[in-house]
């Protein structure tokens, strides 16, 4: 399910029960566990990553433009040869595809959210393991730790200074300090400390379940494309209605001709005011997206994630985890005022034994140092991004107590500290640098950071991604700005930007300088490039900032102090090896870990969202010229000039099989806003010329032609005409031209001259062109037609910019 659909905004849940009795220190036995499962108290809620495969047919298949074909195709199966029911196996075709495509996406996406589905720990038999979310039961001791996400309703039984985030539920962003005895909800999460909770309410009763029941990551909404499309539809619907009963009127009453042929041709002007392919080809083409992402280890959780990478032009980068990866080691430690290194060392060693989940810094220091044997931990204060530091309080080997401070050294100490000039020069390096302070007061006091005596500066450098400077690259390339939000220091974030190359790394800005104003942030955000020392908080009113500048903003990250960011950007990116809470939030999941994955998913966006806003036209053309040729016809009461054949071999060649290629080629180019104005801007030009090129070869036609067999003449030197525009429509959409779009076009012009030439293709398709003169007079139409089409079409492009 989809962590998006948890926010609720100033709802609070009701309180949770104390029941059951809360676990024993150990946790549940066996026998316990398995007298649980028999009474069906286990976390049995479904995690949807795609929808069912009944979904999936009924969603391809019950559609309202399906309806009206199929009722159509029936009347045809009565009425007329089967080569004017084609359309009808057409449809079932294209279904069937879609339904295919989806399915091989469902599984795609089935089995990728098995890998990266969290593993809560949980404490059975005093033995701590890792199991599904399904399998926990009622009064489980599930264990948590910093990015751990609560996966079920409980009850705290254990704390080591555990603050919990329940912004996703509540909305309130101030992480909260949990005691034992207080209430966890499913949906939050971890952001310092540690401990346990009691499982309370597990199943479809957790809190997050109920909220998210209807949710599925397999989603098409908040969609541009796919909203935009339904509009057109909408639109479509409103026109088609009413022509389709004047023609109906026209064929069938004013007309004496025979029934069974003026039913055929009335269905013919109808069937293709439909642009039935077009929701099929979007659909098909979002899958095949899913699925190629997948072959890259790429969990795409909400579908729309695919379309609004393509129109990022803003991607905001968390520096651990994303340029770097998660290890590092220490190089140095340098001793201050006067230090004992051997004693700085002992220090050191027992603060990393004081964290039983310590974080990457610490973990180096651990590594450095792991003999922490000895002194005795009577407090410790976990590592917060908010605090940017973390502390422990010792009874030494001889008695003697101490507390200590390890941070940032620009937090901890005052500016004119010297100090601070020795970790400048080391950040200049790419270095990062951390200060070891002794607290003179309590290490819970509120001012314990202020007059600490800076002892040692412990130098850690850290390992580059060697992917992430040919991504950051890539970027630039594609004009999408890139902004590293770090909470480390400006200088040194910055300094291992230019490590990679990255454009403007050198515009570098301590983020407590930002200004409070949301306007002037954002000025300051698009001015620079780098930004260090912010806090979660300030991510996210970036995030805010340049979205209110009319930025497309992608996050990325993989620790929680990027979850609230992650959750309000466009677009957020999780790398696979982070932290359960940002897993939830984020669209898609990185679950290589490899931050080269994303130029992937920014091309396969816009592969889906240009290709798609190229092919729309073709199909919207069809149904403007067929809208126009109906109205014509009914207004000059004429014979409609077209049988159902005639307009399933044009669309299948003009339209159908050129869109599917077109539809899956590469295309770069960064998606833009206001879907249905640039498709509809070409197709209506384009439409009412077809139209009128057609109607004029077909009226010609009826004072150059007479006697038996004048009407098929007629259709058939107007089928000639539409085909060229339509041909012609096609070759200006396939540009730029490369090898196989050339031989695209070409080969959709030969199957037609085949058809022409054919003498049983002739006859099966009720095409021959008859004499010399109106044949050519319709090639020279269309010839005309097509010259104005390439005026139309440079005039609408400059006179109606996208």
């Amino acid at each position: 399910m989809t962590q998006r659909a948890l926010d609720s905004p100033g709802e609070k849940p009701d309180p949770l029960p104390t029941s059951p009795a809360p676990a024993p220190p150990g946790g549940l036995t066996t026998a316990e566990v398995a007298e649980r499962v028999a009474r069906g108290e286990v976390n049995d809620v479904p995690v949807r990553s795609s929808r069912s495969v009944t979904e999936i047919v009924r969603a391809n298949v019950l559609t309202r433009f399906n309806l009206i074909i199929g009722v159509l195709w029936v009347i045809m199966l009565f009425v007329a040869p089967i080569q004017d029911s084609l359309f009808g196996f057409v449809i079932i075709a294209n279904t069937g595809i879609g339904i295919v495509q989806e399915w091989r996406a469902k599984k795609t996406l089935d089995s990728l959210a098995v890998v990266g589905e969290a593993k809560p720990a949980v404490r059975r038999d005093g033995v701590s393991a890792e199991v599904s979310v399904s399998e926990i039961v009622l009064g489980d001791l599930v264990e948590l730790g910093p990015g751990d996400k609560v996966v079920v309703d409980g009850t705290v039984a254990e704390a080591d200074s555990l603050e919990i985030d329940e912004s996703l539920l509540t909305g309130e962003a101030d992480p909260v300090t949990k005691r034992p005895g207080d209430a966890v909800m499913s949906g939050s999460f971890v952001v310092a400390g540690g401990g346990a909770f009691t499982a309370t309410k597990v199943g479809r009763e957790a809190y997050a379940a109920q909220l998210a029941e209807e949710a599925s990551r397999f989603t098409l909404v908040q969609s541009e494309l796919r909203s935009g499309i339904s509009t057109i539809l909408k639109y479509v619907t409103w026109m088609m209605v009413p022509t389709a009963i004047g023609l109906i009127i026209s064929q069938l009453v004013v007309k004496d001709n025979n029934f069974k042929d003026s039913v055929a041709r009335t269905v013919g002007g109808i069937v293709p005011m439909i642009p039935e392919g077009l929701v099929l080809l979007t659909s098909v083409a979002f899958a095949i997206g899913v699925i190629r992402l997948g072959r890259k280890q790429c969990l795409v959780q909400e579908l729309p994630a695919i379309e609004g990478l393509a129109r990022v032009d803003v991607v905001c980068l968390d520096k651990t985890g994303t340029l770097t990866e998660g290890g590092m080691d220490v190089t140095e430690v340098r001793p201050l005022n006067g230090s004992d290194e051997e004693y700085v060392h002992r220090v050191l060693a027992a603060l990393g034994g004081s964290d039983p989940r310590p974080n990457a810094s610490l973990q180096a220091i651990i590594d450095a140092y792991p003999d922490g044997q000895g002194w005795g931990v009577t407090q410790a204060m976990p590592f917060s991004s908010a605090r940017k530091y973390s502390g422990a309080a010792f009874t030494e080997g001889d008695g003697d107590a101490s507390a200590w401070l390890l941070g940032a050294p620009d937090v901890l100490l005052p500016p004119d500290d010297p100090a601070l000039t020795d970790t400048g020069h080391l950040n200049e390096q790419g270095l990062r640098v951390l200060l070891l302070a002794r607290v003179r007061g309590e290490l819970d006091a509120p001012d314990a950071a202020s007059g600490a005596v800076p002892t040692a500066l412990v130098v850690l450098e850290q390992r580059l991604r060697p992917d992430a400077g040919e991504t950051l690259a890539y970027f630039a390339e594609q004009d999408v700005a890139a902004k590293v939000i770090s909470g480390d220091n400006a200088v040194s974030v910055g300094a291992v930007a230019q490590k990679l190359g990255m454009p403007g790394a050198e515009h570098t800005l301590d983020a407590r300088r930002l200004p409070g104003d949301r306007d002037d942030m954002a000025t300051e955000i698009e001015r620079n490039a780098v930004f260090g020392r912010v806090t979660p908080q300030q991510k996210r009113d970036m995030v805010a900032a340049l979205q209110s500048r009319g930025h497309t903003v992608a996050m990325t990250g993989d620790g929680v102090n990027d979850v609230l960011a992650l959750k309000d950007a466009d677009i957020g990116v999780s790398m696979g090896s982070g932290s359960e809470a940002t897993r939830a939030v984020a669209q898609i999941v990185l679950l290589d870990n490899s931050f080269a994955t994303l130029p992937s998913v920014v091309a396969e966006g816009r592969r889906v969202i240009g290709n798609i806003t190229r092919v729309a036209t073709l199909f919207l053309t069809k149904t403007v010229y067929s809208v126009l040729l109906a109205i014509l016809v009914v207004c000059f009461q004429v014979e409609y000039p077209f049988l159902p054949r005639h307009l399933t071999l044009l669309s299948t060649l003009t339209i159908g099989v050129p869109a599917f290629f077109l539809a899956l080629a590469p295309n770069k180019e960064r998606a833009r806003p206001h879907f249905v104005r640039r498709v509809m801007r070409y197709a209506v030009p384009s439409g009412a010329i077809a139209a009128a090129a057609t109607f004029v070869t077909y009226l010609l036609a009826r004072h150059h032609y007479a006697g038996t067999g004048a009407l098929d003449a007629e259709t058939s030197a107007a089928t000639l005409t539409l085909f060229l525009v339509s041909m012609w429509v096609l070759a200006i959409i396939a540009r730029p031209y490369t090898w196989w779009r050339i031989a695209l076009v070409a080969t959709m012009g030969l199957c037609f001259l085949v058809v022409l030439m054919v003498p049983w293709l002739q006859d099966f398709f009720a095409l021959k062109l008859v004499g010399t003169t109106m044949p050519w007079a319709a090639v020279g139409i269309a010839a005309v037609a097509a010259a104005v089409l390439e005026l139309a079409w440079r005039l609408v492009g400059r006179r109606f910019p996208a």
